[in-house]
């Protein structure tokens, strides 16, 4: 007999809008993958938090810490906010990709589910990584569901009603899952996020390492509504692929029934990180905290504009622009580096 599913269970990953007990973070401490970036991405994880916590009815914080003097820096760093530390290796900062998806049922119950992680594709295996998803699990000793699937938690983005979108760049690339076709990681997905309807994008950005990670491309904000974004510089290098991915989107209906409602936004155009290479900046990449959107900005003139629009979607939170350039040079932003534990009991 088959072990059940989070699908047979009735859980269910929530969307990101939904409440949450606390978020997931890892503090930035690796000098050999920061290097002369590593002071600034700490003074940007810092801003971060302090506004996910900012305003009451924010969630608390659980930060992964190296060792026991990074939990000292940490601790100092993050003085007065409502966090607490965890010693758990971590090869580096990206939780939604190493930490497990929690789910909900029903009851108010929470559970996990937990992917294979492979580096993004074998390009960046760190150690630690590997194992973060399961320490996690341990430490909250909450039912946990284990499926061979390669995907990161920034591949797949739900709706909380029963709809995922991801991209074949990332699930169907060699480099990942080169045994299943699209209808059997669809069925894995079914089976592990408690949805109903899988919408595949094509593509992602520009030398964005994740091979087309959906949060960096498109985000449900609400049900039946996704922003994108769309280039407003004639030198932006993703104009087309930001076309296509609008135009994909407006095809589809989602596990409800409805014709998505898409919502454009700026992107930031040409960002070039320190080396003059063209960097995989997005706005779409924001985390929903309980009382804050908290929208990545780049230096672009089209940071303000990107908050503004983002906010009018988000009318009973605020939303505010924080710098993610030098998190960026690490390889994403805020949604990449936070990974939400929605509010639930915890079961055993």
């Amino acid at each position: 007999m088959n072990a059940p599913t989070p699908h047979d269970a009735n859980f269910r990953q929530p969307a990101e809008w939904e409440l949450h007990q606390t978020c997931w973070l890892a503090f930035p401490s690796h000098a050999d993958l920061w290097m002369e970036n590593l002071a600034a991405a700490q003074q940007e994880f810092i801003a971060l938090c302090q506004a996910i916590v900012a305003l009451d009815g924010g969630e608390t914080l659980e930060i992964l810490v190296l060792d026991e003097a990074g939990e000292v820096a940490a601790q100092q760093a993050l003085a007065g906010l409502p966090a607490r530390f965890h010693r758990i290796p971590f090869g580096d900062i990206w939780l939604r990709d190493i930490a497990p998806i929690f789910l909900t049922n029903p009851e108010g119950k929470l559970a996990a589910t937990r992917f294979m992680f492979n580096g993004w594709g074998e390009k960046y295996i760190l150690s630690g990584d590997e194992a973060v998803a399961w320490a996690i699990v341990q430490h909250l000793n909450v039912p946990s569901f284990t499926f061979s699937l390669i995907a990161e938690g920034g591949a797949l983005e739900v709706d909380g009603e029963g709809t995922c979108l991801t991209t074949r760049q990332c699930l169907l690339n060699t480099n990942r899952n080169p045994s299943l076709n699209q209808a059997e990681i669809e069925q894995v997905l079914q089976s592990a996020l408690g949805v109903t309807k899988i919408l595949w994008v094509e593509a992602g950005l520009l030398n964005d390492h994740t091979d087309g990670h959906i949060d960096t491309i498109a985000r449900f904000v609400a049900p039946g509504v996704v922003v994108c974004m769309e280039a407003h510089d004639s030198n932006d290098p993703n104009q087309a692929v930001l076309a296509d991915i609008a135009q994909t989107l407006s095809t589809f209906t989602d596990a409800k029934g409805r014709t998505l409602q898409v919502v454009r936004i700026p992107s930031p155009g040409r960002i070039l990180d320190s080396t003059g290479e063209i960097m995989p900046a997005s706005y779409t990449n924001f985390y929903i905290s309980n009382t804050t959107v908290v929208v990545p900005t780049y230096g672009s003139v089209w940071d303000a504009p990107a908050v503004e629009s983002i906010a009018a979607l988000f009318p009973t939170r605020r939303t505010i622009g924080l710098s993610a350039k030098a998190i960026l040079e690490g390889g994403g932003a805020f949604h990449c580096i936070t990974q939400q534990q929605p509010i639930a009991t915890l079961i055993s």
